[in-house]
């Protein structure tokens, strides 16, 4: 273990030293675990790629800023990689500014017994077709495991908003769901 240990704190040394061989060794490291997050934040491959890839530039220049006192370089990166995510996101949406809270709907049944005959993928696959705001929310909230009040703070959307997005995505998917068992 302490190997991979100095293998990371050379590649680290070396990206802050701005040798591109030490930035390849990190990203070939890091890759599978970067693409996972921003899968979750793309309606395809292309789109990740593209999330990665501005993610990766801002990882090596400010390489300089991380400090393992104040967390895992894992931690360090993942934030990275959603933050570039929800800006990609933004980038293709635009978010509803207020949503009344009466407004949201009681969450809508899901069929646990359809999810349980369901792969990862093939679920990935139905939240990706969630609009680009309602798809941010659910992977914010359900995935990621933030609150109501952390999403509308990243988002700059109310919480009401981020309730109503989620609302959304729980009647779509199940909707998507019905459709899938008919």
């Amino acid at each position: 273990m302490q190997t991979i240990a100095t293998d990371i704190q050379e590649l680290l040394d070396g990206c802050r030293a701005n040798r591109r061989s030490a930035q390849e060794g990190l990203y070939r490291q890091f890759y599978g675990f970067a693409m996972t997050i921003a899968l979750r934040y793309s309606r395809d491959e292309l789109d990740a790629a593209d999330i990665m890839s501005h993610a990766f530039v801002k990882i090596f220049k400010s390489i300089h800023t991380f400090d393992p006192e104040k967390g895992s370089l894992h931690a360090w990166i993942k934030r990275i990689v959603v933050n570039e995510g929800l800006d990609h996101i933004k980038t293709r949406s635009r978010f509803s500014e207020e949503v009344e809270l009466e407004s949201v709907a009681q969450p809508a049944y899901i069929n646990n017994a359809a999810l349980e005959q369901m792969g990862a993928e093939e679920i990935m696959n139905l939240i990706k077709r969630l609009p680009p705001a309602t798809h941010a929310v659910f992977v914010l909230y359900a995935v990621e495991g933030y609150n109501h009040r952390e999403i509308a703070e990243r988002l700059h959307i109310s919480e009401g908003t981020s309730k109503w997005h989620l609302s959304e995505a729980r009647k779509t998917l199940q909707q998507q769901l019905q459709h899938l068992n008919n």
